[in-house]
C-alpha cells in the first residue's frame, strides 16, 4: 500500500461575520486588497456577500498558517478560493504565495470552508 504525501502544515481560522462586515464598511478599498475580482463576483452573486467574503478571507489567513508565514509576508490576492464546476473550494496560488509554497515543496492543498450568518471558518491542509 503506497504512503500518502507528508502533510507540510495545517491551517484554521476562524472570523467573525459581523466584526468583517464592519470592516469592509470603514475601508472600502479593502475589498480590492483582500480579494481578486473572481472571489468578489462569486460573492457578490449572494444577497449578502459578507459571509462569502469572510470564509474566504479565513481561508487565506489558514493558507498563511499552514505555509507557516504571518501576515505582510503573502499580498492575500496572491492566494484566491476558486469553485469546481461541482461546486467544491480549492486553492490557487499566485506570485509571492506560490513561490513560497514551492520552496516549501507544496504541491495539494485540501480546503473545507463553512460559514453562517455570524461565523465564518476554514480549515487548509498542505501536502508534500
Amino acid at each position: 500500500m503506497a504512503s500518502a504525501p507528508p502533510i507540510k502544515g495545517i491551517g484554521t481560522d476562524l472570523v467573525e461575520v459581523g466584526r468583517f462586515r464592519e470592516s469592509l464598511r470603514r475601508t472600502p478599498t479593502l475589498r480590492d486588497r483582500l480579494f481578486t475580482t473572481g472571489e468578489l463576483a462569486y460573492a457578490h452573486r449572494a444577497a449578502d456577500p459578507t459571509e462569502r467574503l469572510a470564509v474566504r478571507f479565513a481561508a487565506k489567513e489558514a493558507v498563511m498558517k499552514a505555509m507557516g508565514v504571518g501576515l505582510g509576508q503573502v499580498n492575500m490576492v496572491d492566494i484566491e478560493v476558486v469553485r469546481s464546476d461541482d461546486g467544491a473550494p480549492s486553492v490557487q496560488l499566485h506570485g509571492t504565495a506560490r513561490e513560497l509554497a514551492s520552496e516549501q515543496g507544496i504541491a495539494t492543498w485540501h480546503i473545507s470552508l463553512t460559514h453562517t450568518e455570524s461565523m465564518a471558518h476554514a480549515m487548509v491542509i498542505a501536502q508534500t
